[in-house]
């Protein structure tokens, strides 16, 4: 039987509540698992949609605004839609003094999107990080969980190549 946790217009699944469930078992305080379950969501759906932070408030037995506030500072929580793959472009100074603006430039002309967007077919969501933690390889780009140093704007085609 499918029990589903619903809020307004969001229900959890049987197997998104399980995870979060086994999750939440691995923290003294629940509040604490609430990163973890709004991945587990994001990694079912593509993304936190609203109502979410209701619905995992309630099997973690923890207030929705703990869980929303939880979900509004990080940065890698997504809360609309996003592409399959997602492009992260360094902005940091370093990446910016070894070319990132061209290299910002060439993304941008190759996939017809600015940051923030997401191409019309649903495949990228470019968006800008402040540091990638790969300054000695500057300028930088993550696509997905891969890390890519150095990158010339004339090898982004081949970069994103990979990613159907």
């Amino acid at each position: 039987m499918n029990t589903l946790i619903q809020t307004d217009r969001f229900a959890l699944s049987d197997a998104e509540r399980s995870a979060i469930e086994h999750e939440m078992h691995h923290y003294e305080d629940s509040r604490a698992a609430s990163i973890e379950a709004l991945k587990i969501v994001q990694k079912h759906r593509g993304w936190v949609p609203d109502g979410a932070s209701e619905a995992i408030g309630q099997v973690l037995g923890i207030p929705a605004s703990d869980v929303e506030g939880v979900a509004t500072f990080y940065s890698q929580i997504f809360r609309q839609p996003v592409g399959r793959h997602i492009i992260r472009v360094c902005d940091s100074m370093t990446c910016f003094v070894g070319g990132h603006e061209n290299l910002l430039d060439s993304i941008k002309d190759q996939l017809g999107i600015v940051p923030g967007q997401t191409t019309a077919d649903g495949r990228f969501t470019l968006l800008p990080v402040c540091c990638l933690g790969n300054c000695d390889k500057a300028p930088a780009v993550m696509v997905d969980d891969d890390t890519f140093g150095n990158v010339q704007p004339d090898c982004v085609a081949q970069m994103l190549e990979a990613y159907s």
